[in-house]
This record gives structure tokens, C-alpha cells and sequence, in this order.
């Protein structure tokens, strides 16, 4: 392997001064600097800990893909809320009115109310008071318990967000509904990679990424599609540098020309951070809801030129008649149009492919969060499948996941159409576990999380409870959402810090109950990462916040106080005694209770899963998958829209500005040939209106498909309408149509 490789080079300028990009440096000393009071605490988490940012996983700071150093800004920017102190309650006893010279609680944003720090007590707000008052855990316990037991099943609703919980968290938290006797339970998953999960379970029998990242190390292709992963998981950057170094091309296919795919500076490599380093080797630009078309056309070349792989096709798969038959009904006028690329580009993508020996595919959410999520995943699949990039070294397919620990909650049944193990939700295997566990389990499909705010506003849900997240700005249409959670009875919301949607004003009560850190887990807790690893992470020691608790014992303890007679059907001794019950439940989890200490990992399924080409369906063969391009949106002064992440963490939001892009949370990425048209320039403001609503910012020009705009998420969720979801997995859409105005 070349020591230096100087056609990679972005730039003899040391560290890319000068350009728009990350300062990894600084960046890292202002995280010094926000966590210097807990300093020997953060190092300790750093060093023993699992990572709490995205899901590629960590043991401290190793990873079980290359040596060195695997640290990110990403998990630097979430260090504070775990060393963060309390919070000081006078602050909640009035939040209409200002606090200390600051605007009233509830109008300020999320990052403001993170700043105040960590909740220390349970709390409680009821109907028409003004602020919240401190309960001691058993009153808290009490009057939920009782809330709970005077309320049908049905109309309770659990959400749990992927912001560090443990795998344990989700088990307990999926079984307490059930003994509650209910399967109204559903996690962030349902917003990222739902559409991955239902079409890799149906199409090769795995609801997984069938590789490990080694994989992309040394594959001839490496393709990324509806992802930035710069952004999103920054230490990929370090994988692709070395890919390349192996020889792997690498390939975009995405609306707009992501800077950080297109040149990077790998701060843990000299040779990058002193030089940059040019990622992709090839970038093909698509419509918004391009992808199918796109796809569908580069099989159509491989098709018409031989380059698909007939024996693995004829020993291994089925449908490919059925495919091949329909796409020769679309024309490639219908292709071009939809995709928003030219057959050329399509021949060249194909071409690509063909002279691949092997290849991995990788996609997220401008893939996934679409009303045909599903269909474009199938869409990728089908075109590893003309290969057989699947079940071999080298090959594979990843939808890479951006949240710690959101792997697992499928996984260990923290959804409502699947019980722990991934098995559905009936009759027989709704039987099966409660012989395991001792008590009925509901056999009957709950509510997805779009469905318990949808069912909270027509009245249909008494009491929410969420650990996490702040549906006001992750869902589609906060008008609504608010106006949802104003209407339900009764809210909890099980958190580490304080969040805008606590403050919508009580039906009847709110409660809010201080949770830990996955950090600062009694008995320590695991993680299951992208590639299907589960580490454990241990209990690190130093400071606890307050009367906080470990987010499983406050699950376990509330039920055990709603249903006392019961107790011993719920109650776990320790985290190692859920460890050990997930093993005898969830099948392909065993192993997981002989994780004891820090570095402890295991890989379920192995390095490839379908090794072999065994697929586990019905048929062992993979499935291919008759697809039709979804259509255009019709009108010449229409864009579609999509939202993007700037410099954030899910809906968290780090700064104003995108190191990455440069761009402000308001600016409005469109195509120069489109702006010109407006008689728009670089910094104007514009209006982007449709039915829903309307969307103020600023022009910014950028390497975007023509008749395509982004703007940041959450701030584009005005625009987003709600109840558009993906059919076959409840993902909704956040795409959408809109006219652009000048402003005045």
C-alpha cells in the first residue's frame, strides 16, 4: 500500500486552511473546554465507553475495523450532556416567565434548554399551573401507577429515541408495555431505517446490513447512495481513505454534490489532514425520488449488454423474469425523466458495476424517508443481486445507520409489529412468549409512533409516554404535533435534559422523570452498531446527577408499582439478569451474557450474512423485485424539496453554520440554472410555499439537480404534510412539492 498517494490530494495548503470544511482541531479543543469541569469523567467515558454518537460502534476509542485512534466530533459534541451538571429547578416553577435574565422556558429552542443542564427530579405539572413541582420517585410511581391502571390498555403509548439507549433499555421498556398489555410501542427507527428492515427481511430474509465494514476495504466498488456520511458518521472518511488506498472506486448517486463525499481531511491521518483527500470517484446527480428510475435503468444496460451474472441469478434468486420483463416496458424517455439522469449516465453507472468483482452498497435516509422508502431500498437490492454482491467477502449491502444503539430496537422487540427476535406479532408467537415470561402478551399489531400522535389528536390515547426524543421537531407538521400532544390526558417523558415538547401546556398532567446516561448504567449496558456488532459498555465511574435513574430500573419500578401482585414477572436483579433473558428470547442474541467488561463484542450472524448465498426465505433463494419509477410531480414553476442535516445530531443542532457546506440553517440549496430563472442570486431571500404552509431563507447556490431544492431538518418539517407515509412500514415522507416566491 502507496505511503502517499498525491492524485488524491485535495490541496497543497496544510489542513485545508482556507476552505470551507470541519477544524477538527479546534473543534476538539472547544470540547475541552465545555467539558473542563468533569474532565477526568469525560475521559473515562472516552476511553471505556461505547460511543453514544452514530451507530458504526466503538470500544472506547478502538473499533474493531482498522487500529488507531476511532474518535469523531460527532461523539465530541454529545460529551456534554453527560457531564453536564443539574439543572436548578426554581427554573421549571414558572415556564411562562423569564429566568434569570433569559426568555420564559417555554419559548426557548432545544439547544437553549440542553444548556441549562441535566434534570435532577422527578417533576410534575398538572392543568392550569405554570410551572412544575418536585415529587419523590414513589409519589411519581404512584400516581402514574394509578393513572396507568385506570386507562385501557389500547390508549396507553410508549416511544423510545435512539439518544444512547442500551439494548436493555429497549427490552425492558418493549416488555413492560406488553405485561401493561399493550403493543403500542415503537422507537426512532420508525423515522430512519424502517424501509430497510422490511425490504432486506422480504427480499433476502435478513432484516440486517449483510456485511462488516472491513468489507469496504479493498472492495472494487464502493457506492453510497442517499448518504452523507462525512456528516452523519465522520469516521467512514477514514474507511474510504484507506479503501482507496486498496485500490476501491468510489461512487455517488444523491440530488446534490456533497462536499464531504466529494474531498475530506481525516484529522487521524497525516497524509489527509495535511493534504485532503478526494473521496468519490464518480458522482451521479438524480432527481428527489430519482433512485428507482435511476437504478432501473443502470439494470436495463447491464440487461442489454450481458453484464448481469445469469448463473447466480438462475441458482440463488427468483422474479428475475418478472423484472426483466417490466423493465423492458419502460422506456427510456420514462427512465430519464424520472431519474433526472441520462441514459449515458445510467450506461456509465452500469458499467461500473460490471467491471466490479465485488461491491458494497450503502444508503440512508435519502433513501429511506420516502412514501416509497421501501421500493427504493428493493431498488438497490435488486441491483446487487444482478451480481451477487451479496453473502461473499468484499460485497454486501448497508444501510448505515446514524444513532448509537438504534439497531437493537427491532431487534429486541421495542416495536409494534414485532415481538422480541424480530418475529411477528399473532397469535402463535404472541403465545410462545408469554409461557417464556408468565403473562399474557398481546397478539394484536400496536400503534407506530406517526399513529400514536395521529390517534393523540383524534382522542384515542390517554397517556404518551417517551423516553427521548421531541416529536415538535422530528415529525412532519409541528402544527399538528403540538396540537397532539396538547390533547393528550397524560404525558411522561423520561429524559436527560429538558426538551420543547415538555412544555406544551398539560391535558391533565405531565410528569418528567430524570433519567442516566447509558455512561452512568447501573451494571453497565450494550449497543448493537450498523454492522450487527453488540459491545458492551461498562458502568464508568464518577459524579450521578440528582435522584436520576438507570432508564430501565424507572421502566421495571413503575410496573412493578402498577401491577404489585405481579412484581416478580417483571422485575430483573441487575443489567446482567436482563442480559441474560434477551440471550433466551432473542435467539441470535445469545452470547450477549458473557459481555462483562470494556472490549467485549460479538458479531451476531458473523461477518456476511446470506454466507454462501444460503437465504433464509421461505424459498432459501433471494428475491428480486418488480419496480416502477414513482412519477414526477407535474408543473414548471414546481420543485420538490427534501430536508438535509447541517452540523446536528438527529434533531439536535450544534451550530448555524455547516462547516461541511457552509451553509446557515435557513439557506435554501438550489440549482444556479433555476435561480437564474427566478432572477434570484446568492443571498436573497425566498419564500417556499404549498398548502401547508410556507418556508422563509435564503438563496443559496449549490451543485443541485435542477428542479430540486433542500433545506435543513427540522426547520423544513413546516413544508413536510403529515399521514404521507411509506404503506408497507409507516416511514413518513419528508419530501414534498413547493413553489418558490422571491421575498419582498
Amino acid at each position: 500500500m502507496k505511503l502517499f498517494s498525491p492524485e488524491t490530494w485535495v490541496s497543497f495548503i496544510p489542513n485545508g486552511l482556507g476552505q470551507v470544511k470541519p477544524n477538527h482541531y479546534w473543534e476538539m479543543a472547544k470540547a475541552v473546554w465545555q467539558n473542563r469541569d468533569q474532565l477526568p469523567f469525560a475521559w473515562r467515558i472516552l476511553k471505556q465507553g461505547v460511543c453514544d454518537g452514530c451507530a458504526l460502534g466503538t470500544a472506547g476509542m478502538r473499533d474493531f475495523t482498522l487500529p488507531g485512534v476511532h474518535l469523531c466530533m460527532v461523539r465530541l459534541h454529545l460529551m456534554r450532556l453527560n457531564t453536564a451538571p443539574a439543572l436548578d429547578i426554581r427554573a421549571l416553577a414558572d415556564v411562562t416567565a423569564g429566568w434569570r435574565g433569559n426568555r420564559p422556558l417555554q419559548e426557548m429552542n432545544a439547544a437553549e434548554l440542553r444548556r441549562l443542564g441535566r434534570l435532577p427530579y422527578p417533576m410534575i405539572r398538572r392543568a392550569g399551573e405554570k410551572g412544575f413541582q418536585r415529587l419523590t420517585w414513589e409519589e411519581a410511581y404512584g400516581i402514574l401507577a394509578a393513572r396507568i391502571r385506570a386507562t385501557q390498555p389500547n390508549r396507553l403509548g410508549f416511544y423510545l429515541t435512539s439518544r444512547g439507549l442500551t439494548n436493555e433499555v429497549y427490552y425492558v421498556a418493549q416488555k413492560v408495555a406488553r405485561f401493561l398489555g399493550t403493543n403500542n410501542i415503537d422507537n426512532s427507527a420508525r423515522i430512519c431505517h424502517a424501509p430497510s428492515t422490511v425490504a432486506l427481511k422480504q427480499m433476502l430474509g435478513v432484516p440486517a446490513a449483510t456485511c462488516s465494514y472491513r468489507d469496504w476495504l479493498g472492495t472494487d466498488l464502493l457506492v453510497f447512495i442517499g448518504s452523507d456520511t462525512p456528516n452523519n458518521q465522520p469516521v467512514t472518511t477514514k474507511y474510504m481513505y484507506y479503501a482507496k488506498k486498496q485500490g476501491t472506486r468510489i461512487v455517488v448517486i444523491n440530488p446534490y454534490r456533497e462536499p464531504g463525499l466529494e474531498r475530506y481531511w481525516v484529522p487521524s491521518v497525516f497524509e489527509s489532514a495535511w493534504f485532503g483527500t478526494r473521496l468519490a470517484d464518480a458522482f451521479f446527480h438524480v432527481h428527489i425520488g430519482g433512485d428507482i428510475a435511476f437504478l432501473n435503468g443502470a439494470i436495463k444496460h447491464m440487461l442489454a449488454a450481458g453484464w448481469v451474472d445469469r448463473d447466480f441469478i438462475q441458482q440463488h434468486t427468483a422474479g428475475f423474469d418478472a423484472l426483466q420483463a417490466a423493465l423492458a416496458q419502460q422506456s427510456w424517455q420514462e427512465l430519464e425523466q424520472a431519474a433526472g439522469a441520462s441514459a449515458a449516465d445510467m450506461q456509465a453507472f452500469a458499467q461500473m458495476v460490471a467491471n466490479a468483482k465485488t461491491a458494497v452498497f450503502v444508503w440512508s435516509m435519502g433513501i429511506t424517508q420516502h412514501r416509497h422508502g421501501v421500493e427504493n431500498v428493493k431498488a438497490i437490492i435488486n441491483l446487487a443481486l444482478t451480481r451477487g454482491f451479496v453473502g461473499r467477502e468484499k460485497c454486501g449491502l448497508v444501510p448505515i445507520r446514524g444513532h448509537s444503539g438504534v439497531q437493537a430496537g427491532a431487534e429486541v422487540g421495542a416495536v409494534p409489529n414485532l415481538l422480541p427476535g424480530g418475529v411477528p406479532v399473532n397469535e402463535e408467537n404472541a403465545r410462545q412468549l408469554a409461557a417464556q415470561w408468565g403473562f399474557a402478551v398481546p397478539a394484536h399489531q400496536g400503534l407506530s409512533a406517526v399513529e400514536m400522535i395521529e390517534a393523540a389528536h383524534d382522542g384515542g390515547l390517554e397517556l404518551l409516554y417517551a423516553a427521548g426524543g421531541n416529536f415538535l421537531e422530528t415529525l412532519p407538521d409541528p402544527a399538528f404535533v403540538r396540537a397532539a400532544l396538547a390533547a393528550l390526558p397524560w404525558r411522561v417523558h423520561q429524559d436527560i435534559v429538558l426538551s420543547p415538547q415538555m412544555f406544551v401546556a398539560p391535558g391533565e398532567a405531565v410528569l418528567l422523570l430524570p433519567a442516566r446516561t447509558r455512561y452512568e448504567q447501573a451494571g453497565g449496558g450494550t449497543e448493537t452498531s450498523t454492522e450487527r456488532r453488540i459491545y458492551f459498555s461498562p458502568e464508568i465511574s464518577g459524579r450521578r446527577v440528582g435522584e436520576s435513574k438507570s432508564e430501565w430500573e424507572i421502566f421495571m419500578e413503575l410496573a412493578e408499582r402498577v401491577y404489585p401482585e405481579r412484581r416478580p414477572l417483571i422485575h430483573f436483579d441487575s443489567a446482567q439478569h436482563i442480559r441474560e433473558e434477551i440471550a433466551r428470547t432473542v435467539p441470535f442474541y445469545d452470547g450477549i451474557q458473557h459481555l462483562r467488561q470494556s472490549g467485549d463484542a460479538l458479531q451476531w450472524g458473523g461477518p456476511h450474512l446470506c454466507e454462501g448465498w444460503h437465504f433464509p426465505t421461505a424459498s432459501g433463494r433471494a428475491h428480486f423485485a418488480v419496480l416502477s419509477p414513482p412519477p414526477r410531480p407535474a408543473g414548471t414553476n414546481l420543485f420538490m424539496v427534501t430536508t438535509r442535516r447541517g452540523k446536528q445530531f438527529n434533531s439536535m443542532v450544534h451550530a448555524e453554520r455547516d462547516p461541511l457546506t457552509g451553509a446557515r440553517r435557513n439557506d435554501i440549496f438550489m440549482n444556479a440554472d433555476d435561480a437564474r430563472r427566478l432572477g434570484l442570486r446568492e443571498g436573497d431571500w425566498a419564500v417556499l410555499k404549498n398548502h401547508l404552509g410556507e418556508y422563509r431563507g435564503r438563496i443559496k447556490l449549490a451543485a443541485i439537480r435542477s428542479g430540486n431544492l433542500e433545506v435543513h431538518w427540522p426547520e423544513g418539517n413546516v413544508l413536510i404534510q403529515r399521514g404521507v407515509t411509506d404503506p408497507a412500514c409507516g416511514i413518513p415522507d419528508y419530501n414534498t412539492t413547493v413553489e418558490v416566491v422571491p421575498a419582498g
